[in-house]
């Protein structure tokens, strides 16, 4: 398998989280989104890969190009079903879906690098950006604390799907400066996750395209 990702982006670093918990090989294609005068995302050759332009995308062993992290997730998880990222239990299964779908529809989009972008073109300055980052993030997590488990990763014992997307997202609230304080449950799970083999592997510091500090 082949994962185009960049380091930073959040959606790339669910996917390789996902792929480290299941013990999958694959070979990372840096895409580097912040080439000047466009990153390598928005160039010919990776635009027929994805059409839409954006990480990550996986090619898979049979060939086929998946976009959108939320479903290379779940192809993940149906096709190779061992260290399963969902609960049996359809009801929790749900509850694991949702925190997901918190993060990677309700939070991400409102402070990825083209709504920066848009809001910066509008006139907003940093201080004001900032802002509006820091007020989507802290209305997002502030469900999630109140929707996963206490004790545990988010969902138990074992991490899974939800925490696929978490740890990536409080890696985005670490880089614009949001505060966990108010939130014990999920500071828990991310000190879990900071000693986690597969979260250790998949975090932006330690991937190819990491500049050197």
């Amino acid at each position: 398998m082949e994962l185009y990702t960049y380091y930073r982006s959040t959606s790339s670093y669910r996917v390789r989280i996902a792929l480290a918990l299941k013990g999958l090989d694959f070979t990372a294609v840096p895409i580097n989104l912040l080439v000047p005068k466009g990153g390598a995302n928005r160039q010919p050759e990776y635009l027929a890969i994805n059409p839409q332009g954006r990480v990550p995308t996986l090619r898979t062993d049979d060939g086929e190009l998946l976009i959108q992290s939320p479903a290379i997730i779940e192809y993940l998880e149906e096709r190779y079903p061992q260290a399963p990222l969902l609960s049996k239990d359809l009801a929790t299964r749900a509850h694991e879906r949702a925190v997901a779908s918190i993060i990677g529809c309700d939070i991400h989009p409102l402070h990825n690098s083209s709504t920066q972008n848009l809001l910066k073109q509008w006139g907003h300055d940093e201080a004001q950006v900032l802002t509006w980052i820091g007020h989507w993030i802290n209305q997002g997590l502030a469900a999630v604390e109140q929707l996963i488990g206490e004790k545990g990763y988010c969902f138990g014992d074992q991490p899974g799907i939800a925490d696929t997307f978490l740890i990536p997202q409080l890696y985005a609230a670490e880089r614009f400066k949001v505060s966990l304080d108010g939130y014990p449950r999920i500071r828990r799970v991310a000190e879990l996750a900071a000693k986690h083999p597969a979260f250790i592997q998949a975090h932006p510091a330690h991937q190819p395209d990491t500049p050197a500090a």
